[in-house]
C-alpha cells in the first residue's frame, strides 16, 4: 500500500490543477458574461454574479502566481537571498 499513496496524491493533485483550475476559469468566464447574449445584446446583468466572476479569476491567477513562484523558490533564494517559501527549506 504504501506505494499506491503516492501515486494516488499524484493523480488527484494532478486532476485539482488540471482540470479543476481551467473549471474554475470557465465558471468564472460564465459567471461573468452573464447578461450578454449570443448575437451582441445586453439583458440585465446581475452584478454579484460578475463579482464573483472576477474573485474566481483573482483565484486561478494567484494559484498559476504562486505555482510559479514555488517552481522558481531555490533560483530566487539563489540570486536574490529572499526566502518566498520559508518552510519550503531545508
Amino acid at each position: 500500500m504504501t506505494a499506491l499513496e503516492p501515486i494516488v496524491r499524484v493523480l488527484l493533485v494532478g486532476l485539482a490543477f488540471g482540470a479543476g483550475l481551467p473549471a474554475l476559469f470557465a465558471v468564472g468566464l460564465r459567471l461573468w458574461s452573464n447578461g450578454y447574449n449570443a448575437d451582441g445584446t445586453v439583458t440585465s446583468h446581475n452584478p454579484f454574479l460578475k463579482a464573483i466572476g472576477g474573485i474566481l479569476f483573482a483565484l486561478v491567477a494567484l494559484v498559476i502566481v504562486v505555482g510559479i513562484l514555488w517552481i522558481t523558490r531555490e533560483a530566487i533564494k539563489s540570486h536574490l537571498g529572499l526566502e518566498i517559501f520559508p518552510f519550503g527549506y531545508k
